[in-house]
């Protein structure tokens, strides 16, 4: 099986309220029980950044900052995109950049 690297962009954020914070968990919990083994990280959310690069923006990278994190196992970048397609940061406006790990 081949790792996947799942990186949050957009989304708006956590919300700010607990309450709107708990539904984004269960959602979450809901989705990471559904994809079982697989989620071999579930990740977390991650704070300040900075980026260093020579080039401009690369084929297939998404915009925006990264948000959060997940690892997943799959057999191949297909099935680990069918993975997260149904993932509740999408429905909340954010979107998945789904990258394999390259081994040596």
């Amino acid at each position: 099986m081949a790792r996947f690297l799942v990186t949050y962009h957009g989304g708006g954020g956590m919300p700010d309220t607990p309450e709107g914070r708990e539904q984004v968990m269960q959602a979450f919990m809901a989705w990471a029980g559904k994809t079982g083994s697989a989620l071999v990280d579930p990740g977390a959310p991650v704070g300040e950044a900075r980026t260093v690069s020579s080039a401009a923006v690369q084929p297939g990278a998404a915009d925006g900052p990264v948000g959060g994190y997940s690892v997943l196992e799959a057999d191949d970048i297909d099935a680990a995109v069918a993975l997260v397609q149904d993932h509740p940061f999408v429905g909340r406006g954010g979107s998945l950049q789904v990258s394999q790990a390259v081994t040596p």
